[in-house]
């Protein structure tokens, strides 16, 4: 089976600088693969952070990650500066599909690609919650198109 081209900076709406620490490096001298899902979460929470949709201290709802995965196409390693392209690749009635992807700065091709499923949660029972109005209008504008 052909394996799946990394994507391009093209395919992402935005992008937010993360530089590697000393300690993200593994014994092989790159980026352990826990790093990228640490960089995928914190791309994403900031964004909601800043956006006013997330309020993880006083908010009654929170995001809960339901699924993840990613895919690897080169080594990146300390003391690389990445940029973390994101996108909404699907917006339900309470989950979001994020995808990102981690690049060299200067390069064009993804380093590694991946995604994750939230899921809106009411913080206390952990039911899913419809994403209200003004989470889907910052949401709808990270989709392509």
């Amino acid at each position: 089976m052909p394996r799946t081209p990394p994507p391009s900076r093209f395919d992402y709406q935005r992008f937010a600088e993360i530089g590697t620490r000393w300690d993200d490096n593994d014994i092989y001298g790159h980026l352990n693969n826990t790093v990228h899902y640490r960089i995928f979460d914190t791309v994403i929470n900031s964004f909601l952070l800043e956006q006013g949709i997330l309020d993880f201290r006083d908010g009654e709802q929170v995001f809960l990650i339901i699924e993840t995965g990613c895919q690897y196409f080169a080594e990146l390693a300390y003391p690389d500066k990445i940029d973390a392209g994101y996108r909404v690749a699907h917006l339900g009635t309470s989950s979001v599909r994020y995808e990102i992807g981690l690049f060299r700065q200067g390069e064009d091709s993804a380093a590694a690609a991946g995604h994750f499923i939230h899921v809106n949660v009411d913080k206390k029972s952990r039911a899913p919650q419809p994403i209200n109005a003004q989470a889907r209008a910052c949401l709808t504008a990270l989709m392509p198109g």
